[in-house]
């Protein structure tokens, strides 16, 4: 069985490249349509909106953005 803190990493993993996704696609890309795709492609265990919301975060992935730039403060 897999220990928990790799299946979190796969999960953020897979909310970050639906996130870009989404955006690259001028689609809308936020955490209800990143659960949406997630739910269609039978991903588990299905985070929570809120979830996917603090990892894009983390990610630096919201308010339209991409990641982190360089010369954005640490840790956001």
């Amino acid at each position: 069985m897999e220990n928990i803190s790799r299946i979190k990493s796969k999960i953020e993993e897979i909310i970050k490249m639906i996130r870009l996704n989404l955006y690259n696609h001028s689609l809308p890309c936020g955490s209800k349509e990143i659960r949406e795709k997630m739910n269609e492609a039978v991903v588990k265990p299905l985070p929570s909106e809120r979830t996917i919301s603090r990892v894009l975060a983390h990610q630096g992935l919201t308010h339209q953005r991409t990641g982190w730039y360089d010369g954005d403060p640490e840790n956001g």
